[in-house]
């Protein structure tokens, strides 16, 4: 059943009970007690329906909750003449599952927002014009034009000069990388450059993109059930309930003992206490910018252990920065950065705005340029204030000539630690070098640190980048263990291990990490600057740019969960008590009604501190 459907079966059932109960009241109240008792019994049976159709399913995949003691509770009460006390257990059994309902509401359609990243036509080459074709009916060795901005549909190979290519929510790196002729293209990718040709070499059912959605159903396919935390007590509460129930009957021979236990035993704390404190808790998260998928997420975070982390655009910002400007001839640092940002001004390229910001952050004035011509997937050139500059690629730039070798020390150094090089040359000289790197989040290593006094590790890393650079960001932060050069299979491997370790929190950003999330016991995506795809598959979604909501979030719903079962014991206790007090003839029904009703409202009133911070 649809979450819609269930939520309207779930409001249809609650509004007939409340109802029932209130009309009932009326009627009593005036008099018509026979009207009443009718109204109630009706009251009674509408809610026992359905109810008895999900006990029943339940029982039949061998699941026993706390549904089945509301069900013997009202059925009880309907055999015994107590209806009012029926008609009460009714309206708070579909009051508890219409909160839980809207708690455990989970995102639907995966898949279908992951397919939706794809287009779903493209511009193919035929008939000697290019023409809007269903993505569908393309075939190998089709010629497919790639415009700015969009997703490269099919996997191919480059046939134009040059195309630079934003592959972050496949492969996790945020850098832009260029693209030469005849290298091959991975569908689901970003052009990040000018339009470009390619020749499809697959089609889009047998790509890369497809080949990640169907990773994901799988893993989700094998993530365990999650268990609602009012149904770990339930079973233990039922046989206290009937054998105390049983013994009084029998051994005082009066039914109206039975009734009254079960009418104190009505498991409202149950029923509702957890429902309440889980989502106070999902609402105390969304006022952090947090949003957590329903009351089961919920739980299963504040149970977490093992926590793996990717790296870009989850503890690093995902936003390329100016690391240094390197001097390689008689032009100052700022005079180097000044030329290539104003050069950069008119670059569509990703490196190109960082290297902009880089000069602004400096406060240097910068001029639009003159003669600008970009090559993509190389660099661009023009002029400055009357000056030639010339700046990319370092084979581009120096035009053919012999690498010198301070420069390729550079490159050298560059891709040990991650970053990319930016070569720039003043009036044919070769005059400096940018670098530009993928900066760590400052909120990280607090954030770490508080997950590991909330109890959590061990911590991994786990990231599609090179090892040294995984190793260098790993031991910066102190993380337990570092797994580099991870293709999203092996992600899921990862988190697989993980799991027999103990509950696992998977947080990342990319469509890399989607199938990964999918399978964790909780996964976590970073949607301010996360791909829709992480997102959907994720339980918990921040929305906010910030890594230290992930501590916020575990914090939350640990005492969430911790006040919801203090209120259960505390239900469940006062309960016992009054049963007892029940089963001896201290306690009438009547008297055990309102005495339930006075433990309702002491278990609700605790259970709503949940919606207050810690």
């Amino acid at each position: 059943m649809q979450s819609t459907e269930l939520s309207r079966r779930d409001q249809l059932i609650f509004v007939t009970a409340i109802g029932g109960l209130g009309v009932g009241l009326v009627a009593y109240f005036s008099g018509a007690t026979s009207l009443a008792r009718l109204v109630w019994s009706l009251t009674i049976v509408l809610s026992l329906v359905p109810l008895s159709v999900d006990v029943f399913a339940d029982l039949r995949r061998g699941k026993t909750g706390v549904d089945l003691i509301a069900l013997l509770a009202m059925a009880a009460a309907l055999a015994f003449g107590e209806t009012l006390a029926g008609a009460v257990v009714a309206v708070m059994l579909s009051g508890g599952q219409l909160l839980e309902s809207l708690a455990d509401r989970r995102a639907r359609g995966e898949l279908e927002a992951l397919l939706a990243r794809v287009p779903h036509s493209v511009e193919r080459w035929q008939e000697g014009r290019w023409s809007q074709v269903p993505i569908r009916s393309v075939a190998a060795g089709d010629r497919i034009l790639v415009k700015e901005g969009a997703v490269v549909a099919v996997d191919g190979v480059l046939e134009s000069a040059g195309a630079v290519i934003d592959q972050a929510a496949l492969t996790g790196e945020s850098l832009p990388v260029d693209y030469l002729p005849g290298q091959r293209l991975r569908s689901g990718t970003l052009n990040a450059g000018s339009a470009f040709e390619m020749m499809a070499t697959a089609t889009a059912e047998s790509s890369t993109y497809a080949g990640i959605v169907r990773m994901v159903e799988e893993a989700a396919k094998h993530r365990a059930p999650l268990v609602r935390l009012a149904d770990r007590y339930a079973l233990g509460f039922l046989v206290f309930t009937l054998v105390l129930a049983a013994a009084a009957w029998f051994g005082s021979g009066n039914s109206t003992r039975l009734v009254a236990v079960l009418v104190v035993a009505t498991p409202c704390p149950l029923i509702l206490a957890a429902p309440i404190a889980v989502i106070s808790g999902i609402s105390r998260s969304a006022h952090v910018g947090v949003v957590i998928k329903g009351g089961a997420a919920l739980e299963t975070l504040a149970r977490a252990q093992v926590v793996v982390v990717d790296k870009t655009g989850t503890v690093t910002t995902g936003t390329p920065e100016v690391q240094d400007v390197v001097r390689l001839g008689t032009y100052s640092e700022d005079e180097i950065l000044r030329y290539a940002a104003s050069l950069d001004l008119v670059s569509p390229h990703v490196l190109a705005n960082a290297i902009v910001e880089g000069a602004r952050r400096r406060g240097l004035s910068l001029t639009l340029p003159e003669g600008a011509v970009e090559t993509p997937g190389f660099g661009v050139t023009g002029r400055v204030e009357e000056v030639s500059v010339r700046l990319g690629r370092s084979s581009w730039v120096l035009e053919g000539e012999p690498v010198p070798e301070p420069i390729a020390q550079l490159r050298a150094t560059s891709r040990s630690d991650g970053s990319s090089l930016v070569l720039v040359a003043i009036e044919g000289a070769t005059a400096g070098a940018i670098r530009l790197h993928d900066p760590v989040r400052e909120d990280a290593p607090a954030t770490f640190a508080r997950l590991r006094a909330l109890g959590l590790g061990p911590i991994v890393l786990a990231t599609g980048d090179d090892r040294s650079l995984a190793e260098r960001v790993g031991g910066n932060l102190e993380v337990d263990a570092v797994r580099s050069d991870l293709t999203p299979t092996d992600k899921v491997e990862i988190v697989a291990e993980l799991r027999r370790q103990g509950t696992t929190v998977m947080v990342g950003d990319g469509l890399n990490d989607a199938p990964a999330l999918a399978l964790a016991d909780v996964g976590v995506s970073m949607g301010a600057r996360g791909a829709t795809a992480a997102s959907e598959a994720a339980d918990v979604v921040i929305l906010s740019d910030r890594f230290d909501r992930l501590a916020d979030a575990v914090s939350i719903a640990r005492r969430s969960r911790r006040i919801a079962v203090q209120s259960i014991w505390v239900g469940m206790t006062l309960s016992g008590l009054g049963m007892v007090a029940a089963a001896i003839g201290w306690l009438p029904p009547v008297a055990g009604a309102l005495l339930q009703e006075a433990i309702d409202v002491a278990v609700i009133g605790n259970a709503l501190r949940a919606l207050r911070p810690g």
